[in-house]
């Protein structure tokens, strides 16, 4: 039995307990009192009666103990944890260890099943996974007694004590052995993440860790992020937003012609003691903290005013599509080419998002209005993102980026086909194509092949810090 069935008996049966006996207790006080004070003049009838409220007061503890089954701490669909109850069950685990483990599991396509196979089987994946992850468990660490939750959809927290160093292999194993992980012809994709204490002991921050852990895990598994404290960086992004403390950087890309057509523009944020903050570390804290629009307008305010000392013409600077769709930045753009007309046809405006923002027709009227200011839009990561698709249907833009993953690592042969047909379909909407990580010649003239109009990487052009 799991542990979170072990503590959901408990916690149902002293609910149940908590709330009948002092009821219990009073009816037994009434009847001996009653029997002690009165008992020469009782009738059989108080008898009867005293023996009948016993049996209801027992049925009263029984029914309640039974109703505690709607007053749950366990998930109804995968048998672990809610979330709530192991929010607060690792808090005080956290507090108590002197090194805490957590260990983030996730169905990855339990979306895509619900879909094709129906949310039924969908409930029936995630209570098999759970079970087959707990005995895992079970079984490698001789133990029974670790909390195990489900946080949302396919994702489930597990806690161990020890360092994350313990527990890393069990992690890869477990990962390994699901690689053929099947139920009734349903295939199940299980990715992982794992953290301890040694990074924070506010329960939030880690979990928070582990989501981030897990998408560099899944897209980018070469990176290696520095370890900072998640209190502390918070404190250090608002601290380089206010005094505008960013550092940007340029890549060239070129033109079939091998001419600079524009440059790729990378924010980073400077820390006072000259160490910086990257793009994968400050973007989740600074969306979580509400400042996306300031760390936009800020630096939109940097490139404008050092402009001139890029090499390229024009830039491409990444726009979060929140601020691009909020009238102040829209403003703040306005106020700052009012000072400089005709800077505008000078910016490139990269963006993408997750959601699909449903009201076209609002969009295409917003971004015409930065049109109207000679700014240009890229949109970013074709081939990756659902939206990239449906906005460049949607939407008029004049660049399209496919996503990288279709050129690194030198995947371009394997995925020729795939990127030649990327360029048709943005050639038909009359949008220029962009490709990334070109790594040496090879990999350009094969690109330029397939009728790619800008190209950049290593290959072609280094990165150079401007601001």
């Amino acid at each position: 039995m799991l542990l979170p069935e072990k503590k959901e008996r408990e916690y149902r049966f002293g609910l149940a307990l908590r709330m009948g006996l002092p009821i219990f207790g009073l009816i037994l006080v009434l009847v001996f009192t009653t029997l002690i004070s009165h008992h020469e003049t009782l009738t059989p009838a108080f008898y009867i009666e005293s023996l009948l409220l016993l049996v209801v007061s027992v049925y009263f503890i029984l029914y309640l103990i039974y109703k505690g089954f709607d007053v749950s701490i366990t998930d109804p669909v995968s048998k672990t944890f809610t979330r709530e109850y192991l929010h607060d069950y690792l808090k005080k685990q956290i507090q108590k260890e002197e090194r805490y483990t957590l260990i983030l599991f996730s169905v990855d396509n339990i979306t895509d099943i619900n879909s094709e196979f129906g949310i039924k089987n969908g409930d029936k994946v995630l209570r098999y996974v759970s079970r087959w992850i707990a005995e895992y468990v079970q079984n490698e660490e001789g133990r029974d007694d670790f909390p195990m939750g489900r946080i949302k959809g396919g994702d489930f927290i597990i806690g161990l004590p020890g360092s994350a160093n313990e527990h890393k292999i069990l992690v890869e194993l477990l990962c390994l052995k699901s690689d053929d992980l099947k139920i009734d012809n349903m295939e199940i994709k299980i990715s992982s993440a794992i953290t301890d204490t040694t990074l924070s002991k506010n329960i939030d921050h880690l979990l928070d860790t582990l989501f981030e852990q897990q998408e560099t895990n899944r897209y980018k598994k070469d990176i290696k992020l520095e370890n900072i404290d998640p209190n502390e960086l918070e404190s250090l992004v608002i601290e380089a937003i206010e005094n505008g403390s960013v550092s940007i950087a340029s890549q060239s890309v070129f033109n079939a012609a091998g001419e600079r057509e524009f440059g790729e523009l990378f924010v980073r944020l400077k820390m006072k003691t000259g160490r910086y903050i990257y793009q994968k570390k400050y973007k989740k804290v600074i969306n979580k903290l509400g400042l996306t629009l300031e760390f936009d307008m800020l630096t939109l305010k940097k490139v404008l005013q050092h402009i001139d000392k890029f090499e390229e013409n024009r830039v491409a600077l990444r726009v979060n599509t929140s601020s691009l769709r909020n009238p102040l930045f829209f403003e703040k753009l306005e106020e700052l080419l009012h000072k400089r007309p005709g800077l505008g046809s000078r910016l490139i405006f990269c963006f993408s998002e997750n959601e699909y923002f449903y009201k076209t027709e609002k969009f295409n009227r917003l971004l015409q209005s930065y049109r109207d200011l000679g700014v240009n839009f890229a949109l970013d990561h074709l081939g990756l993102l659902h939206t990239s698709f449906l906005y460049l249907r949607d939407l008029k833009i004049d660049i399209v980026r496919i996503d990288g993953s279709y050129t690194k690592d030198h995947y371009l042969e394997e995925f020729e086909e795939i990127v030649r047909g990327f360029v048709y379909m943005a050639h038909a909407k009359g949008v220029k194509s962009w490709v990334k990580m070109i790594e040496d010649e090879s990999q350009f003239e094969l690109v330029k092949k397939l009728g790619v109009d800008y190209f950049q990487g290593k290959y072609l052009s280094q990165l150079k810090e401007i601001v």
